[in-house]
């Protein structure tokens, strides 16, 4: 695992961001993730400067079961952030933790000629924690920046005391290995700057 500090060498510039279950359900009211609001402020970040560069943005949408918050076409679902349509900026929905699985996610960066990501959203321990796995595996670089994911406490189970979501998100960056490259803050991230052409 690569974890650049603050005053650490700048790191080098990547080309696409995805982010992770950024829906309404997590994000707002009373039921989001305790962080959502800090969140916010690096997901828009990130998206600026994206966009700005002109590099490869998806948003992962997931679909859930019937009954849960983001089940498809209630109000929990929807997309929390604004979407900007565009060649280079585009919507994916999903149905497993992983947005690799059974999604063109996977074909979308090969033809963007994508190798590296930054990956961001909800939440830290099941969707992103699957989602960056599966692009490592798909040998990616990876970077996650610690300010810019999040999740839910953790309850007590069996022989086993609550976790709470800052140690949840902590303890699924260590689950990624020594591959995926933590940043301590999203405002670290650099994205390549890419020319868009005419036909774009």
């Amino acid at each position: 695992m690569t974890e650049n500090a603050a005053g650490a060498d700048a790191m080098s510039p990547v080309e696409a961001l995805i982010v992770v279950d950024a829906q309404v359900a997590f994000m707002t009211g009373e039921e989001a993730a305790p962080a959502a609001a800090e969140l916010q402020v690096q997901l828009k970040s990130l998206l600026s400067r994206a966009r700005e560069a002109g590099a490869v943005i998806v948003h992962l949408q997931n679909d859930g079961a019937p009954g849960t918050a983001d089940e498809p076409g209630t109000p929990g679902w929807e997309l929390h952030l604004p979407v900007e349509s565009g060649p280079r900026e585009t919507v994916i929905r999903k149905e497993e933790d992983n947005g690799f699985e059974g999604t063109r996610l996977g074909d979308l960066l090969v033809e963007e000629g994508v190798r590296s990501i930054v990956v961001c959203g909800l939440m830290s321990e099941m969707c992103v924690l699957a989602t960056a796995r599966a692009a490592l595996e798909r040998d990616y670089r990876v970077v996650l920046p610690h300010d810019a994911h999040a999740t839910y406490d953790v309850p007590a189970g069996p022989g086993s005391d609550a976790v709470s979501a800052a140690m949840a998100s902590r303890v699924a960056e260590w689950a990624l290995g020594d591959e995926i490259e933590i940043v301590a803050r999203a405002c670290e991230v650099p994205f390549a700057e890419r020319l868009v052409t005419s036909g774009e």
